[in-house]
């Protein structure tokens, strides 16, 4: 009876060490540590970016269509990005709808053109008939009133003289008639010029819009491999969207001997970054590939961009290196580097508390921690620099030990007059 009861007695008494032993083992574990380290450390900025190259040719649609008030276009087909193409081939065809509209008008336009010159013509030439006719009836009468003066020398001299006057009257008659039908003549010419003119204008309107209108087909002006263009929210101009007339470019032909990558940086950090400074950039396509740049273009504004939750700037970083992998849209991987310290003294940024605006570690001294004042300098996003308050041999806490009722706190001074 009494080896039944001490059995399991000694379970109970198992269980409870084993449990004591647990959990004084998973109290340990919990407290993790970490020592300085020494080496280089640098202050970057990491963002995300896209390649495009730095120089590139514009496949542009008709050139003009802001002349004849068409402010877009629509492109109805286009080719596959990424297509290779020679000079002239085939790109994209344009919707021509409303341009077909400007020309059916001009045509209109030109035919009322023509009519007015056929009124022109016939109005000219019934007036000139109807002065040339007054001109001859004109002549006759000067003929008739010699013929009176003629007969007249046998009557008195009264009648002479009358006779004299009629006849002088019928030739000035005559001279002013004669004056006022070369003046018909240059009025129905000048007429019919300005008609004409307006005629030619409607011609050559009507060339210009067919001229146009053969653009509207887009060919490739050189060779290269065809990349479409973006709005300015960084969408890609595609079949089914329009083109400005202002700036009708259709796709682009890019230049990939010098790429460079665009990315956005929030405004915290965009303080940092400036002109100049070295960039490692990776692939995502192609890990393994490791590239160099540098930053040549910060932009001054913000700008609110699709899945940014703050303002970001624009950052223009140019690739060093030239290579046949890189394509334009391929996604980039940019660290910025902002500074480089050498041999420095840097720690974890999850040691490092905050007192009354005083910055501490807690340190390991001996079987128990201790609340040492640190001097930090520069950061990162993980570890920052301390100048003084440790050395590279201190234990320091990851976190926050268990206990810290009563515990020491050594501040820089108090080291400094022990030192």
């Amino acid at each position: 009876m009494q080896k039944k009861l001490l059995i399991p007695g000694i379970v109970i008494v198992l269980v409870v060490v084993s449990w004591y032993l647990t959990s004084g083992e998973s109290t340990e574990s919990t407290e993790l540590y970490t020592t300085p380290t020494i080496g280089e450390f640098v202050v970057d900025v990491t963002t995300s970016g896209e390649l495009r190259a730095k120089n590139s040719q514009e496949i542009k649609g008709p050139q003009g269509a802001r002349d004849f008030r068409v402010n877009s276009i629509r492109i109805q087909t286009l080719i596959p990005e990424g297509t290779i193409v020679k000079k002239g081939d085939f790109v994209a065809e344009l919707d021509r709808s409303e341009i077909m509209g400007k020309l059916q008008d001009a045509q209109l336009d030109l035919q009322q053109a023509q009519s007015q010159v056929t009124q022109s013509q016939l109005d000219s030439t019934l007036e000139l008939s109807q002065a040339r006719d007054n001109l001859i009836n004109l002549e006759y009468a000067l003929e008739e009133r010699q013929i009176a003066v003629d007969q007249s020398k046998y009557e008195s001299p009264a009648v002479q003289r009358q006779a004299e006057i009629d006849l002088d009257k019928a030739r000035r008659q005559l001279a002013q008639e004669t004056k006022n039908y070369q003046t018909k003549i240059k009025q129905a010419e000048a007429k019919l010029r300005d008609v004409e003119t307006e005629l030619t204008k409607k011609q050559n309107e009507i060339a210009k819009i067919r001229e146009l209108m053969a653009q509207f087909t887009v060919y490739a002006p050189d060779q290269g491999m065809v990349i479409y263009n973006r709005n300015w929210d960084g969408s890609k101009v595609t079949e089914g969207e329009t083109i400005s007339a202002w700036s009708p470019v259709v796709a682009e032909l890019p230049d990939f001997t010098t790429m460079e990558s665009v990315t956005f940086i929030n405004e915290v950090d965009i303080q940092k970054v400036e002109l100049g400074q070295k960039v490692e950039i990776g692939l995502d396509a192609v890990p393994d590939k490791k590239l160099t740049g540098f930053v040549t273009d910060v932009a001054n504004i913000g700008e609110q961009r699709k899945n940014y939750d703050s303002k970001v700037f624009e950052v223009i970083i140019e690739v060093n290196e030239s290579d046949s992998l890189l394509r334009p849209a391929m996604t980039t991987s940019n660290r910025v580097i902002i500074d480089k310290v050498s041999n420095a003294l840097f720690i974890p940024l999850e040691t490092v508390y905050a007192v009354d605006s005083l910055s501490f570690v807690y340190k390991k001294d001996g079987l128990s921690p201790i609340m040492q004042q640190v001097e930090l300098g520069l950061m990162n996003e993980n570890s920052v620099i301390v100048h003084r308050g440790i050395s590279e041999s201190d234990v320091l806490y990851l976190t926050m030990p268990a206990d810290t009722s009563g515990i020491e706190k050594i501040m820089l001074e108090e080291q400094l007059t022990k030192n």
